[in-house]
């Protein structure tokens, strides 16, 4: 039986989430890892490697843990962001936020408000700046 769409989809995100932890897309390394945080029966290497071609899809415990390892929510991980699913506004891209991107949010979010404006006042030029150059 070939692999669904969905299961395909789950299987480029969860690729997106290794990546984006700096984990190797190693069946035997996500395999490994993955058992040492779940408390259920182990998945060996060739289950992991179906995970990652999108053949088969984990179970919700499962699924829960991995997405409580890659540190992005298991909806997430399941379905895809709601980004993913409707189209973008003006100047915002359909590129998924990595964990290094959910970090640097975070400590933004711990800034003064001054600061916080000073952050979007230099993005806010960054964005013109680049905007400029590809009209150019």
């Amino acid at each position: 039986m070939p692999p669904s769409n969905e299961s395909q989809a789950f299987a480029q995100r969860l690729r997106l989430a290794l990546e984006s932890s700096g984990i190797r897309l190693s069946p035997s390394f996500v395999a490994n890892e993955f058992n040492l945080r779940y408390w259920g029966r182990s998945i060996t290497p060739h289950t992991a490697r179906n995970w990652l071609m999108g053949n088969s899809m984990p179970t919700q415990d499962k699924l829960r843990v991995l997405a409580d390892w890659l540190q992005v929510s298991p909806d997430e991980l399941r379905f895809g962001s709601r980004q993913d699913i409707g189209s973008a506004s003006p100047g915002e891209t359909n590129e998924p936020i990595n964990l290094a991107d959910r970090e640097m949010l975070l400590r933004y979010l711990a800034l003064p408000q001054s600061d916080r404006k000073t952050i979007r006042d230099v993005v806010q030029a960054l964005s013109l700046a680049a905007s400029v150059k590809k009209d150019n």
